[in-house]
């Protein structure tokens, strides 16, 4: 099976190829992931404007990987920006949001959840992510570190200390069982089994477990519903005959 992991934004290339190199520990042998990087979008993704900025790139990547034949797409951000959308326009691509996987099993892995965000600003955006999977009964906490993206990777001792004190709280004060990791970047500096074992708790990495869920569908054959998310009415109608002619430069 193939798989593409989507960055919906800037990147440097060795900071991508280090991603990719830890991807490809996570599969299965039999599995190829590829990470691509779309060729335009933020620098960071830290607010919804950012989010509705990343889309466009991120659709051309996922229509480009699925022409050439990759089984699923996993959409490289917490807050899945135009998962609904990729879900549309696909046809026989597999499409994986990594918050809403990791939302899924933190709530099957435990009775309330806590997220854990880079900053307290994205409150509402867990929020409203919980309704859409389904799942916003058991949220219980949203935690925020207040480290900007483009830094945590210089304050890995910093993000563990604030994640442990704070998750501390929520499991004492709001009953937290389980948390789920809603940053790509804290997902790669792979922190998850750290934070595990200091908190006592399920936590769940939210890049791992959209890979590894990709791959069990997969072999089950399945993938979203179509009539969920169907294609869109001028493509089915031949009102348009691509994507692209859904938007009209002037």
């Amino acid at each position: 099976m193939k798989i593409v992991y989507i960055v919906p934004g800037k990147m440097e290339a060795d900071e991508a190829a280090r991603r990719e190199r830890i991807l490809r520990s996570w599969a299965d042998a039999q599995t190829y992931v590829e990470l691509a990087v779309a060729a335009n979008g933020p620098r960071s993704i830290e607010c919804m404007y950012e989010e509705y900025l990343s889309i466009p790139g991120a659709v051309e990547v996922a229509m480009r990987k699925e022409e050439e034949g990759f089984d699923a797409a996993i959409l490289g951000c917490g807050g899945d920006p135009g998962l609904d959308a990729i879900r549309e326009l696909t046809t026989r691509m597999l499409v994986l949001g990594p918050g809403e996987t990791s939302f899924h099993i933190a709530a099957m892995l435990g009775h309330r959840f806590g997220v854990l965000k880079t900053n307290g600003d994205r409150f509402f955006s867990s929020v409203e992510l919980a309704f859409r999977a389904g799942v916003s009964e058991k949220l219980a906490e949203v935690i925020g570190v207040d480290i900007p993206v483009l830094e945590m990777q210089k304050s890995r001792g910093k993000i563990i200390e604030t994640v442990v004190q704070a998750a501390g709280r929520a499991i004492r004060e709001k009953h937290v069982d389980a948390l789920a990791i809603g940053c790509m970047t804290m997902a790669f500096m792979e922190v998850d089994r750290e934070l595990g074992n200091a908190l006592g708790i399920p936590v769940v990495n939210p890049a791992k477990a959209a890979l590894k869920l990709a791959e069990a569908l997969l072999n089950c054959g399945l993938m979203h519903s179509k009539r969920a998310f169907p294609q869109p009415v001028k493509l089915r109608t031949g009102l348009a005959s691509s994507y692209r002619e859904l938007y009209v430069h002037e």
